[in-house]
């Protein structure tokens, strides 16, 4: 990021949580907590429940018992618009921007909750920040390089100010000096201005590299938690993240 920004940063509680898509749980009475100002990971093997968690915390998948607080906020199983006003910013995986609309009408899109003399003047303050999409304003979103199709769903969630970003898997299909530079300049700098972000991320070397702390995902359950340091002290966390055949090597995917 190029530009100053300064958000104001909303802790996240979240609760024992249990949630899946009506059979049985796909994760299971998960607590973790994120505060303003850190980056928090999510990783683990595909199929951990990473995803589902994430999606549990923005509303779009149903919490079947345990508790998420933000701020000072119940938002266990609000619709997505309501966290979306609650100031959390959701960056799903897939379907992360309009394809077929222009960078402009994603950003536009992206203030749906401001008031209209609002939205040119927050579009102008995304694209100080993100300087690389002034020019392609009217290109389609559908074009852009993987790159520029994060930096514009990032941007387009910054539209409304969030206190805190949940981004799941932001580097999925990128080039691996792509994705390290969107991690460290732009994902860290969120953290860096304030926000609290929690992020699920397969690529656990680049990710554990600007994190303050991470959990470690399996079976639907927090495995292991802590510092990188003290992770990366852990030999069977070594062996199965930081070796050469772990989920830091596997591909992208549903998790």
């Amino acid at each position: 990021m190029s530009a100053e920004l300064a958000l104001t940063g909303l802790p996240l509680r979240a609760g024992k949580v249990t949630a899946g898509y009506g059979g049985d749980p796909v994760i299971r009475d998960i607590t973790l907590s994120v505060d303003p100002g850190e980056v928090v990971s999510l990783v683990g093997p595909n199929g951990s429940g990473k995803s589902t968690l994430l999606k549990s915390l923005a509303g779009v998948v149903h919490v079947s018992s345990g508790t998420v607080k933000v701020g000072d906020r119940d938002l266990t199983n609000s619709a997505p618009e309501d966290i979306a006003r609650a100031a959390v910013g959701y960056v799903p995986q897939v379907d992360d921007v309009f394809s077929p609309l222009s960078v402009k009408e994603n950003l536009e899109m992206g203030g749906y909750l401001l008031r209209r003399p609002q939205v040119a003047e927050r579009v102008e303050r995304v694209l100080a920040i993100f300087p690389r999409l002034g020019g392609m304003l009217g290109r389609s979103a559908g074009k852009l390089s993987g790159g520029e199709r994060k930096m514009l769903a990032m941007g387009r969630v910054l539209m409304l100010d969030p206190g805190l970003f949940l981004l799941d898997e932001p580097t999925a299909n990128l080039a691996p000096m792509v994705a390290t530079a969107l991690l460290t300049e732009h994902v860290r700098q969120l953290a860096e201005s304030g926000a609290a972000v929690l992020i699920v991320e397969q690529r656990a070397k680049a990710v554990l590299a600007i994190s303050d702390r991470s959990y470690v995902l399996g079976g639907g359950e927090v495995r292991m938690e802590g510092t990188p340091a003290e992770l990366s002290g852990r030999p069977d966390f070594v062996e199965s993240f930081l070796g050469g055949r772990g989920a830091a090597a596997a591909p992208s995917g549903d998790a």
